[in-house]
């Protein structure tokens, strides 16, 4: 079988450069559904990218449900998905949008505007998640940690912003119904065991001042919850 061939990407954002040409492959079918996905050391050497780029790019793959993990590989999935006829991912699609355009770009502004006590505290919150936490205590302390990051990020009006969607987020009928399911607990944990992880790579790198990997982080944990909650709750 003929593996396809990529060419080296010039950066944009990395992680997205090498999506688009992923997605593309799939979408034409040189990646056939069924069919699995390079491994990463050959998609790095392909691309000419660092290991981390290639892993975001497949994370947003996963969350767009182009692609899923089977045993310890990444598989084209068989049926490309069409129009959600679920009403509840739709709007949790809508949301997470809302939040990769305005978050990723807000973590990257605190990495380099916070102040030392903005910095101290997002420290401070990320390390009091833990993976046994119930789900009302993780919503909560998941909405302050966010909300201490729109607030470092040194633009009012921004945070004003951002405000809004996160509003959206924690009113949300269709977040409330799938994550208080009994079906998808497992799933819900999965969730808080990643997110704990996740909070402490953002707070880590707006504390050391690190506006890439706070911008990598951000987009990493965005798409980690919302492949979560499209792909794997029900």
């Amino acid at each position: 079988m003929n593996r396809p061939r990529f060419e080296p990407v010039a950066r944009r954002m990395l992680s997205e450069e090498i999506r688009d040409s992923l997605l593309e492959s799939i979408e034409s079918g040189v990646l056939p559904p069924g069919g699995r996905l390079p491994s990463e050391r050959a998609l790095c050497e392909e691309f000419g990218v660092a290991r981390t780029s290639v892993r975001e790019a497949v994370q947003s793959l996963l969350a767009l449900g182009r692609v899923h993990k089977i045993g310890n590989r990444f598989h084209v999935v068989e049926q490309l998905p069409g129009v959600s006829v679920d009403p509840r991912k739709s709007r949790v699609r809508e949301l997470f949008e809302c939040r990769r355009v305005i978050e990723v770009s807000i973590a990257r502004f605190a990495a380099s505007r916070a102040t030392p006590a903005e910095r101290a505290e997002l420290v401070r919150i990320a390390e009091s998640f833990t993976e046994d936490m119930e789900l009302e205590d993780f919503r909560a302390s998941d909405r302050r940690f966010h909300w201490a990051v729109a607030r470092a990020c040194g633009n009012p009006t921004l945070q004003e912003l951002y405000g809004k969607v996160l509003d959206g987020v924690f009113a949300s009928e269709e977040f409330h119904t799938l994550l208080d399911s009994t079906t998808n607990a497992a799933a819900v944990r999965e969730v808080i065991a990643e997110a704990c992880d996740a909070h402490r790579r953002i707070a880590e790198a707006v504390r050391a001042g690190d506006e890439d990997c706070a911008e990598r982080a951000a987009e990493f944990h965005l798409s980690q919850v919302e492949h979560a909650m499209v792909a794997r709750m029900v």
